[in-house]
């Protein structure tokens, strides 16, 4: 159709030690009209150097690699090549490991024993939406938030007590309509207190925000 916007191709680098999985995921990309496999790592030290050449739109980094492994290799990343967004994959699905690859930079975490199918459906949503979280791990995590009034360097410092409920509650999964019936208030109410966390906390969806609570180190340490 003439003056139709072309599709943006989303470049992805693939950074896993298992030449198997990183072979039959490649080949299925391949498939994608719309994603390319720019290159390749089998160790996190070589991650780091081929993102900072290639600077693909997403890295799939595996969470246990050598050359200092997915976690380092994500905090090296992240700070030399900010335009990169990290999506871990991995076979632990416990709280800590979710908690420790956010803390590092990644913006996603998904599982390696997903169907290659489902691996390419979250792939794209993720480069859509910024960030991926599944909800039962969110939940598991967030649950750990603490609702601390004062927080170095941090916006949720002057967040009402309020506002940090919403924010748990966020975590939790919880709808608008059942966060207002937990606290006693209407829908609209809620909705004020959400655009108040986006704008303080500068994201635009809920997964973001429940993504920075994380970063702000405001999770119990007793996993």
């Amino acid at each position: 159709m003439k003056g139709a916007k072309a599709k943006r191709t989303l470049r992805v680098m693939l950074a896993d030690d298992e030449v198997l999985f990183r072979d039959i995921l490649k080949d299925r990309l391949k498939s994608e009209a719309d994603i390319k496999v720019v290159g390749e790592a089998d160790d996190g030290e070589a991650a780091v150097k081929l993102v900072k050449e290639l600077k693909p739109d997403v890295v799939l980094m595996d969470i246990s690699m050598g050359g200092g492994g997915g976690i380092e290799a994500t905090r090296k990343v992240t700070a030399a090549v900010p335009g990169t967004k990290v999506l871990m994959l991995s076979s632990f699905t416990d709280e800590s490991h979710v908690m420790e690859a956010v803390q590092a930079g990644a913006y996603g975490y998904i599982s390696k024993k997903l169907p290659t199918q489902e691996l390419v459906r979250a792939l794209r949503a993720f480069a859509e939406q910024g960030t991926m979280l599944p909800s039962p791990l969110m939940q598991r995590v967030v649950t750990r938030l603490h609702a601390v009034n004062r927080v170095s360097g941090s916006p949720l410092g002057d967040l009402t007590q309020t506002q940090m409920r919403v924010l748990a509650l966020l975590g939790e999964g919880k709808s608008n309509k059942e966060i207002a019936s937990e606290l006693g208030c209407n829908v609209k109410t809620i909705k004020n207190h959400l655009n108040v966390l986006f704008q303080k906390f500068d994201v635009k969806n809920r997964t973001e925000a429940v993504v920075r609570g994380i970063r702000a180190g405001l999770i119990a340490g007793n996993f």
